[in-house]
């Protein structure tokens, strides 16, 4: 992160800021003491088993006897923290022993049952946290150390010290811990957003500039401030991977605009800060002692694993250049088969390896890969491609440990984003698409240029994203309807500057009540759809526009008798042009005759007022505005844009026969939930859940400001959705993503999960 070095001043302040942070939570030590002793209280007077009811009063009665201990060693423990933190010169560090034992060492336990409170106290302070983390960071030109006391978990590490320090048992820690992590959070929140008044006070702000490259940085922005603190590789693991259950990135897809602009309880920011926790575990068990895997600046690969890697790059070279001969099967049983390489290519590389890190990373990334490839979901043709990956992305691991501990590498990013877009076709379907071409073509780029490290990925997912934004729109059915969609969105868009200069020209003009209405309501409408359908330059166009300032003249006051004959002598046309633009909207017959004759009833009445009149020099000016109104219309979102599916086929002259139309309908909405409709990637699978009946959906579109967004189904029919209805529809369960998680985030837990279980895998 790139952060200005900070002043004598600035330091000063945020060590400020940490000292109020922990007078804080240390004044809110006896409110939460004596939440827990009336818990304990409580939980002995239930019934159980004479066991049960046994342990709970020795809880209580240790907790009577030693609670005020605690309480002063937590004081004690938590200002020694922000004594740590300040003392000169020094980079605090959270202490670690030099070996660490997979089963039974006292630490590594502390560690486990902290990063579990930190889990549940991070869900909570989520936004807030980020928000005095980057702040404070800013202040002092570097990032939070790993034991800083602003962070959940330093505080949960140092709570669980001085609970056994105290002489109380860990087992009696487990029974409190709900309601003691609980209540930790509300502490922990009170404070946090007192921290961020201090600031705002203290016109402490970070840079737009800066803020932006933290929500693109995850490895160095919200990655660290996630909820787990260093774990071993054993029981920790299990500890954490009950407790995920994550939204889907895809639905919630997380980019840290959407995040950051959600509430503290947002289910957006929870279930971003669980996929964070997952990468958390990895990165704590690469960097604990026993694998010692440098997160900031790794070791370059051992000679003998470089020279194995680049084995499997000629082997590449060979096979595209056609001096090697390999079939291509994409037969299940051939996926089979290259599960089995991939399995035998990692033994062989960690065979290799010279450190314990190089091998916990080629184990990792093997177990990612196996999980990846057991995806039956995905077809067998697009599942050979992605082990071709493997040693691509496991180049990239080794060189970059940001790909373990940010959602957002561009890696992690092409692969989940290939695999949404994959998991909602069978075999048959997709063999022979032009989205397995792109697919094989994609990861033979990446073979060959190795030494690219992330900036190849980077290339090639922007341009499968280009190639999404044709490939789901090129059947004749779909491209019909965008362009449907387009249309209409323009229209609308047009409807509404035409009426905003409208509103603009006549506010200070004395014109009638019933043409401010027609203009306002009718004509603007038919403005734009004339300017869609022809062009804003057609001479019809041109005729309607003209049209709007002949009827304001026409209704103005006209005290001359010249001026009567004019308008007498005008109105035959004028009256139809305006005939010809209402039946361009569909008001026709006795609508139409209605509509007319409340115009000319109007301009009647200017014959016998005595009302100011307009002058031509404004009539004229008004003309030439709107003329050339085209000229000033912008690419701003002018608001919510009105939807109707009963005049699409008229306005526009198709069949819209297999559009289902659903439009805004005032339903309320969060506005972080609008948000992340508009974040939605294109090709991902939902369930769509429209009038009672359910529909596989694949998201195929949206318009250019984003107002309208368009779901194709397998059968051909096709669902046109207005943006905030497509929030309800999120906010609502009505539309969910196929999968509960992305593809690379589901491989990490699967991976985490056997390495839980057998942690002596990695070394092997």
């Amino acid at each position: 992160m790139d952060i200005s070095p900070p002043s004598t001043a600035h330091r000063r302040l945020a060590q400020l800021a940490r000292q109020r942070f922990v007078d804080g939570l240390c004044a809110g030590l006896p409110a939460l003491d004596k939440k827990l002793l009336d818990f304990l209280t409580e939980l002995m007077g239930r019934t159980g088993t004479v066991r049960d009811m046994q342990l709970r009063r020795d809880a209580w009665m240790g907790y009577q006897t030693r609670h005020k201990a605690w309480v002063e060693l937590m004081v004690r423990g938590w200002r020694g923290g922000l004594a740590q933190q300040s003392a000169p010169g020094r980079t605090a560090a959270m202490p670690m022993s030099d070996a660490l034992a997979l089963v039974g060492d006292d630490e590594v336990e502390n560690r486990i049952l902290a990063s579990r409170m930190a889990l549940t106290v991070a869900e909570q302070v989520g936004a807030p946290f980020d928000a005095v983390r980057q702040r404070t960071q800013h202040l002092e030109g570097r990032e939070l150390a790993s034991s800083d006391i602003l962070r959940p978990e330093a505080q949960c590490l140092r709570l669980v010290e001085q609970w056994l320090e105290a002489g109380l048992k860990r087992d009696d820690l487990q029974l409190v811990l709900d309601p003691l992590q609980r209540e930790l959070a509300n502490l922990a929140l009170a404070q946090y957003q007192a921290l961020l008044k201090l600031y705002d006070e203290q016109g402490v702000a970070v840079p737009n500039d800066l803020r932006a490259r933290v929500r693109r940085s995850t490895a160095t922005g919200v990655s660290r401030a996630g909820a787990l603190g260093p774990e071993s590789g054993g029981a920790g693991l299990a500890a954490h991977s009950a407790a995920q259950g994550l939204p889907p990135p895809h639905v919630t897809p997380f980019p840290h605009t959407v995040a950051a602009a959600a509430g503290p309880g947002s289910p957006l920011v929870r279930a971003r800060q669980r996929a964070q926790g997952v990468l958390m575990q990895l990165r704590r068990l690469l960097t604990q002692p026993v694998v010692a895997y440098d997160m900031v600046q790794p070791q370059p690969a051992s000679a003998a694993l470089v020279h194995a890697l680049s084995a499997e790059r000629v082997e590449a070279d060979l096979y595209y250049s056609g001096m090697a001969t390999l079939v291509e099967d994409y037969s299940p049983q051939a996926v089979v088969h290259v599960t089995n390489v991939v399995r035998e290519r990692a033994a062989e590389f960690k065979k290799k390896a010279s450190t314990a890190g190089e091998k916990a990373i080629i184990e990792v990334v093997a177990l990612m890969f196996q999980s990846i490839l057991s995806e039956d979901r995905i077809p067998p043709a697009v599942r050979v491609w992605f082990a071709r990956l493997q040693v691509p992305v496991l180049r990239v691991a080794l060189a970059e440990p940001e790909f373990f501990s940010n959602l957002t590498h561009p890696a992690r990013q092409l692969i989940d984003r290939m695999g949404s877009c994959v998991l909602g076709f069978d075999a048959s379907a997709i063999s022979g698409t032009a989205l397995e071409a792109e697919i094989r073509r994609i990861v033979q780029v990446i073979e060959q240029y190795p030494e690219t490290g992330k900036r190849v990925f980077e290339l090639v997912h922007g341009e499968f994203e280009k190639f999404l934004a044709r490939f789901l729109t090129e059947r004749q059915a779909t491209s019909r309807i965008v362009s449907v969609a387009q249309q209409v969105e323009q229209r609308e868009t047009l409807a509404i500057q035409y009426t905003i200069e409208l509103r603009a020209l006549l506010k200070d003009m004395p014109v009638r009540d019933e043409i401010r209405d027609f203009l306002f309501k009718t004509w603007a409408e038919v403005l734009a759809v004339s300017a869609v359908r022809d062009g804003p330059q057609h001479a019809d166009t041109a005729a309607y526009k003209r049209a709007a300032a002949d009827l304001v003249w026409a209704a103005s006051a006209k005290p001359h008798r010249a001026e009567r004959a004019r308008v007498i002598q005008q109105l035959p046309a004028l009256l139809q042009c305006l005939r010809q633009g209402l039946a361009l909207i569909g008001v026709t017959g006795a609508q139409q005759d209605a509509q007319i004759k409340l115009l000319t009833d109007t301009l009647a009445d200017a014959f016998l007022s005595k009302t100011a009149s307009i002058s031509q020099e404004h009539i004229d000016a008004m003309a030439k505005r709107l003329a050339n109104l085209e000229d000033f219309i912008s690419d701003e979102t002018l608001g919510d844009m009105p939807l109707s599916a009963d005049n699409i086929e008229l306005l526009l002259g198709i069949d819209a026969s297999s559009i289902h139309v659903i439009a805004d309908n005032g339903a309320p909405v969060q506005e972080d939930v609008v948000a992340w409709a508009q974040q939605l990637p294109l090709g991902v699978w939902f369930t769509l859940d429209h009038n009672g009946a359910s529909a596989q959906v694949q998201y195929v579109w949206h318009s250019q400001r984003k107002q309208l967004h368009l779901f194709a189904a397998m059968d051909g029919s096709s669902y046109l959705v207005q943006l905030k209805r497509l929030g309800a529809y999120l906010q609502a369960g009505l539309l969910t993503a196929q999968e509960e998680e992305s593809l690379t985030l589901r491989a990490t837990r699967d991976a985490l999960t056997k390495i839980d279980a057998n942690p002596e895998r990695l070394f092997e």
